[in-house]
């Protein structure tokens, strides 16, 4: 029982990691297809890029949430009754995005395509900033008294940690999603994902690096950072480096180990902790008092060593499936064939002399008439 609780705080923290690398890419093509594509073929483009990928993408979100409700029903209901307000807008702009890529195409009317591609960009917006600054939050501390109810109000949530985690997830998705594009483009649309990988990299980096340092303070006493933090600034800075040398492939592995390194920071900083309390350190909810009964951990137990290898597996499957790249031609209207006109030979009129009109005058005009010279 006592190893099999800290395995289903690993479990949940590679669940949260998994989600990011893999939907925060989808967060990234979302918020940015308005500007990779500048035309209706290219915007298409841009969200068929992730267009098999990122329904299977956001399962991640949805078991890392079923497990914490089923390995530390304390924590799943103090964290989701605190921040009830909070999850409900995540799950709004999570339902709008969704809608978002299903319904844009049912109509050809530009206003239609975009109202839709409005909230295709705020929804992809909202969802890592709203999930940052839950994770923040976990960190840093929330009102929460000794019956592990949280007694705070909606605006608590916002605090400058939390917030910073939240931009900083933000930025990079953006970096991770341009990455990804750079990747799976062609042709101008290549170009324009490049610059715009090559715009944000910097106030990533700056964000990355603020918040490693942030964290670092807030969940240990000593000096130098951890392995894990430092490898967060160097990946960071590597992408920076490898996003200005147009270095496609390493620069979006850079930006996984970004967003990986980031994430699991703030887990290794909150355990054995789950949620901090700010109004006393002791009413702080940890592995051991929100943990689930030992036949639920080891019947989550087998399940999970059965079956997320094959998830694993089938998800490697499908991304090798749709490697290739998406032009934007793919998606330009059909052009009608044109058949040339066939040319009519008009008919000859013999032309008839008028009374009195001399032979020669004519042949001359019937030579002039067939553009020959007689």
């Amino acid at each position: 029982m006592s190893a099999l609780i800290p395995f289903w705080f690993i479990v949940i923290a590679i669940l949260w990691t998994g989600f990011f690398i893999l939907e925060g890419f989808d967060f990234g093509v979302g918020m940015l297809h308005n500007f990779v594509g500048r035309d209706e073929p290219g915007r298409r483009a841009a969200i068929n890029t992730i267009g098999p990928l990122w329904d299977g993408n956001e399962v991640w979100l949805i078991v890392a949430g079923a497990s914490m409700f089923a390995a530390f029903p304390g924590w799943y209901a103090t964290m989701f009754s605190g921040l009830y307000l909070a999850m409900v807008l995540l799950l709004m702009s999570l339902i709008i995005r969704g809608v978002a890529f299903e319904y844009r195409g049912k109509r050809d009317a530009a206003e239609w395509r975009r109202t839709w591609d409005v909230s295709l960009t705020t929804g992809s917006l909202l969802a890592p900033l709203l999930i940052g600054i839950a994770l923040g939050d976990l960190l840093h501390g929330l009102p929460i008294n000794s019956a592990q109810n949280y007694t705070g109000t909606f605006w608590d949530l916002f605090q400058p940690y939390a917030v910073l985690t939240g931009v900083t997830l933000v930025l990079i998705c953006l970096l991770h999603g341009a990455t990804f594009l750079s990747l799976k483009t062609t042709g101008d649309m290549l170009e324009r994902s490049r610059q715009l990988a090559r715009r944000v990299a910097p106030f990533t980096a700056a964000a990355v690096t603020a918040f490693v340092i942030w964290t670092h303070v807030s969940s240990t006493s000593t000096f130098f950072l951890r392995p894990l933090e430092l490898l967060a600034i160097l990946a960071v800075l590597a992408a920076v480096w490898l996003v200005y040398a147009n270095r496609d492939g390493f620069a979006f592995a850079a930006t996984t180990v970004t967003i990986a390194s980031c994430i699991i920071s703030i887990f290794v900083g909150l355990y054995p902790h789950v949620m901090v309390s700010s109004t006393n350190p002791a009413y702080s909810l940890t592995v051991d008092n929100t943990a689930s009964a030992p036949y639920s951990l080891k019947a989550m137990t087998v399940v999970v060593v059965i079956f997320l290898p094959l998830v694993l597996a089938y998800q490697i499957w499908t991304y090798y499936v749709f490697r290739r790249r998406v032009s934007r031609e793919e998606f330009m209207p059909a052009q009608r064939p044109t058949v040339p006109a066939q040319s009519i030979p008009a008919q000859e009129v013999p032309l008839r002399a008028a009374p009195g009109t001399p032979s020669s005058a004519l042949a001359r005009l019937r030579g002039a008439l067939h553009g020959r010279k007689l």
